[in-house]
């Protein structure tokens, strides 16, 4: 089955083409970055239209690439939600038109499920069952994963998604949007005992994150290297950054072992933007499950944790992981015609429908 997938939730146009024997055939993606940046973030309605300048060429690019036809494709998969309004439904009238053309079936994909089953796109594929640790923007959950559609909600950000709170960070601290990856680039440079922030919820012995906090101390460091120094230098900045970032991995790294020990599984998926931390990746790849000590009892190693991240080209946004989910739920095609879309959809929402299937 050749699958067309579109995704337009924010501000990345993509689109691919995904054959359920052959595997991905061709992808393509835009940013909005640069035209966001004039504004310090995301505008909606421009965010909108550009998706509309942008399907066509970039579908067109990718048959071209694939060899492929607009006869080929057997269904469309698009991003129903969640994500911004406008940008989705610029995403749902393309696909459900097309394939109302072509007179094909629409499969509607849930954006977070995409971001979830990314890793899958790898030539190293973690198997089922797996703890899934979606990392993003707007989102930061951990999820027990059994297989597609078998989600289960572990614990997630009670107020800013850990992607969020990096790019808010990186405002305060001056960056140009998006301020997240150059937070993290300058967090290199920084000395790792020069400031020290909280870890919120670091023992609060269930899954629940918080990161808005960890946002307000560095607010309160700012506010105090300005007020005793009239400013801020580069290497104090570099240093903030460092530890903003160190708290953030810290939190990440301990909920997911104790994601791992509560589920008993060893295998750990990460996904979403954040997922392309450098510091991200090297602290979960080290992960281990630290044995609990009972008294008189010998000491027992450490168990290995296998951890997996999607190729770097898939943690944001794109057209490949939509397709490549529109594929796995290919049974779930509907007749082309349904515009609707859900900027708020929780991803454990997808479970109750799978199982009515």
């Amino acid at each position: 089955m050749l699958v067309l997938g579109i995704e337009s939730s924010c501000d990345e146009t993509g689109v691919a083409l995904y054959d359920s024997e052959g595997g991905l055939l061709a992808h393509a993606l835009h940013t909005q970055m640069a035209m966001h940046a004039e504004y310090g973030g995301v505008v909606p309605e421009l965010a909108s239209r550009d998706h509309i300048r942008r399907l066509v060429p970039l579908t067109r690019a990718c048959l071209r690439d694939a060899g492929k036809d607009y006869a080929d494709i057997d269904a469309v998969a698009f991003t129903q939600g969640p994500g911004l309004g406008g940008a989705l439904l610029a995403g749902s009238s393309y696909a459900n038109a097309l394939a109302f053309a072509l007179n094909k079936p629409v499969i509607p994909v849930h954006h977070l499920e995409g971001h979830l089953l990314s890793p899958l796109l790898a030539a190293d594929k973690p198997a089922f069952p797996f703890v899934a640790l979606l990392v993003s923007g707007g989102h930061t959950q951990f999820m027990a994963v059994r297989g597609i559609g078998d989600y289960v909600l572990l614990g997630e950000s009670v107020d800013d998604a850990a992607g969020e709170a990096f790019d808010k960070t990186a405002k305060l601290l001056g960056l140009p949007y998006p301020g997240g990856a150059k937070l993290a680039e300058l967090a290199e440079r920084g000395h790792p005992e020069a400031f020290s922030f909280p870890r919120p919820m670091l023992h609060s012995n269930d899954l629940q994150m918080s990161f808005s906090g960890l946002k307000t101390a560095v607010l309160t460091a700012v506010e105090k290297v300005h007020a005793e120094h009239g400013g801020i230098g580069e290497q104090t900045r570099n240093d903030i950054c460092r530890a903003f970032e160190d708290a953030v991995i810290d939190v990440l790294a301990a909920k997911a072992e104790k994601a791992l020990r509560d589920t008993g599984f060893r295998t750990l998926v990460v996904a979403g933007g954040v997922g392309a931390n450098k510091k991200l990746r090297e602290r979960l790849s080290r992960l281990t499950i630290r044995p609990t000590q009972g008294k008189g009892r010998l000491k027992k190693p450490a168990e290995a944790v296998q951890t997996y991240f999607p190729p770097m080209e898939y943690c944001t946004d794109n057209g490949a992981m939509i397709a490549f989910a529109g594929a796995m739920r290919a049974e779930q095609a509907v007749a082309a015609g349904g515009f609707n879309v859900k900027p708020r959809w929780p991803l454990t929402d997808i479970v109750k429908s799978a199982e009515a299937v």
